[in-house]
């Protein structure tokens, strides 16, 4: 297990060091510039020029990737061309309402999406199989801004259930949460399905039936422990999808989230702040994937950690 974990961790080292080096070029290649942005349109050239110079974006790429690489070893992502601060405060300012929403977020998943699932694989060919697949199918080609507003109109606006938009209450998590989770349950219904009819074929199911073991305990017990490993493989790449911020969700129902944060450092090109939600991102992908495979073990016995 120790090898195992040193393994992964000088991967995970790797990778985050790629995907900071890639994002970094394709910012300093990028036409915006972010001192247009800061200076303003009626700035003069020499305003310009002492901007870039104070910001150090008149030094070769090579210079200003080590100088961003020797920050982020030393805990510095660099601060705010705009606003002034710190990144990492201003991530850490969002980062509880980001964790918030993922959790409630994979949780409505999870729930919709493996019920689907399990029930259509039960009733595999039969009419309930058919209209669970076309409605995953749906919640799967629907865009975000449709589902979203479409819960906002019903449940907020015409029926007054729930706030119309905003931050600190479970009531205003509600339907950010039920708008992800009917937006990624088709994924899961669709990855369920597939995972329960192949461990349903599988003879060690036919031997539980045929030592007279109830459906319920046979599904439960047997089947669905082994049809679910492909899902917890999926549950450690969303936790990295939501962490870089669900923006439209975020956008119509006014959460803070992070992913509300890289979207207005887009627009003004603050590459510093987009340096850092990206980085934050990766991070919880590689962390996702790594809870996931520790965790499979302990589902499935059979599996070991090398």
């Amino acid at each position: 297990m120790a090898a195992y974990l040193i393994r992964r961790l000088i991967q995970s080292a790797l990778i985050l060091l790629g995907v900071s080096f890639i994002t970094f070029f394709l910012l300093y290649v990028l036409p915006a510039d972010p001192v247009r942005q800061i200076a303003g349109r009626s700035a003069t050239p020499e305003t310009v020029a002492n901007i870039r110079a104070q910001l150090g974006l008149d030094q070769p790429f090579i210079v200003q990737y080590g100088r961003y690489l020797a920050g982020l070893f030393h805990g510095d992502m660099g601060r705010s061309y705009l606003q002034k601060t710190d990144v990492a405060t201003l991530i850490m300012s969002r980062l509880p309402a980001s964790l918030l929403l993922m959790v409630a977020g994979i949780g409505a998943e999870l729930v919709v999406g493996l019920t689907m699932g399990v029930v259509a694989a039960l009733f595999r060919g039969r009419v309930l199989d058919n209209t669970l697949m076309m409605t995953s199918f749906v919640t799967v080609s629907a865009p975000q801004f449709v589902v979203a507003l479409l819960l906002l109109y019903v449940f907020a606006v015409q029926l007054g259930w729930f706030p119309i938009g905003g931050y600190g209450t479970p009531a205003h998590l509600v339907l950010p949460a039920m708008t992800l989770g009917i937006l990624g349950s088709g994924w899961y219904a669709r990855m369920m399905r597939s995972s329960m009819v192949e461990v349903l074929r599988a003879d060690f199911v036919r031997t539980a039936r045929a030592k007279g073991l109830t459906r319920s305990r046979v599904i439960l017990r047997h089947a669905l422990p082994n049809a679910i490993l492909p899902i917890i493989a999926m549950i450690g790449i969303d936790i990295g999808i939501f962490m870089g911020g669900i923006v439209v969700v975020e956008g119509v129902f006014g959460w803070p989230g992070i992913g509300q944060l890289a979207w207005q450092a887009i627009q003004r090109v603050d590459i510093p702040i987009i340096m850092g939600v990206t980085l934050v991102s990766a991070f919880a992908i590689v962390l996702g994937n790594l809870l996931a495979d520790l965790v499979a073990p302990l589902i499935d016995p059979r599996i070991r950690i090398r």
